[in-house]
């Protein structure tokens, strides 16, 4: 049974193991993770037990922007509606801002698409990055 949870406070050992399980290269720095957690407006995780299994983290300006940063799930977990209902979570906190960003890669288009999110033809995600993934 899939629990979730409305937490900033999660251990470097969890979010390391979460991070690293996605190959995402910020995994390799559960310290400043830890740290992001506390500071993101607004957090959700997933948890099978006590292992976390995914998270969504947003940003926002308290009343008109949401800025989805971080959605991951276990790829042990991935196909049961664990991400789907993070975003859920998500889109239901910030129903009455009027924009929710997120940057998906490419081939998570079709996910972000399906909860309904759509592509801008006028605009490109730009990047300044010491991360690799």
């Amino acid at each position: 049974m899939i629990d979730y949870r409305d937490t900033h406070d999660f251990s470097e050992r969890e979010l390391e193991r979460l991070f690293l399980s996605v190959e995402w290269s910020s995994g390799h720095f559960p310290d400043k993770l830890k740290i992001a957690m506390q500071n993101f407006s607004t957090v959700y995780s997933a948890w099978d037990g006590e292992k976390l299994i995914g998270m969504i983290c947003a940003m926002d300006d308290g009343i008109m922007n949401a800025y989805v940063h971080y959605l991951l799930v276990d790829p042990e977990y991935h196909g049961q509606t664990v991400g789907r209902t993070l975003v859920d979570m998500m889109k239901e906190h910030y129903k009455e801002y009027l924009r929710i960003a997120v940057i998906a890669y490419n081939n998570e288009m079709h996910f972000y698409e399906n909860c309904g999110f759509k592509k801008a033809d006028d605009a490109s995600p730009m990047f300044i990055t010491s991360l690799w993934t």
